[in-house]
């Protein structure tokens, strides 16, 4: 039960870094993700490894529960978007996740 509500915890925390921007927090300016700063370049090899890289520097400051194990991005030619992939483990746990986000060069119209 308890490690259940953890990986959902964990899983939340992820996925707000990953969908916010550096300043958007004004008590903690640094907090969050730079895949924002992709917002409008081309959907690519090279946006997804700069995505790559981004990702794996915000989670590895903002997320210290979790062990890394890769993160892989791939361009989705159709949507314009990039399909970013990570597999995890909680670092008490020996339990392995993964998340797949989405993340959109062309903002999504509502």
């Amino acid at each position: 039960c308890h490690q259940a509500v953890e990986f959902e915890d964990v899983e939340q925390s992820i996925r707000i870094i990953l969908e916010t921007a550096p300043g958007e927090r004004v008590m903690r300016p640094d907090f969050g993700c730079r895949i924002h700063e992709l917002i409008f370049d081309p959907c690519n090899d090279e946006t997804a490894i700069t995505a790559e890289r981004y990702v794996r520097e915000a989670i590895t400051r903002w997320e210290p529960r979790i062990r890394l194990e890769s993160i892989t991005a791939r361009p989705d030619y159709d949507s314009g978007s990039l399909t970013i992939e990570l597999v995890y483990e909680i670092k008490n746990q020996n339990d392995r996740r993964n998340l797949v986000f989405p993340f959109y060069l062309t903002p999504q119209q509502s």
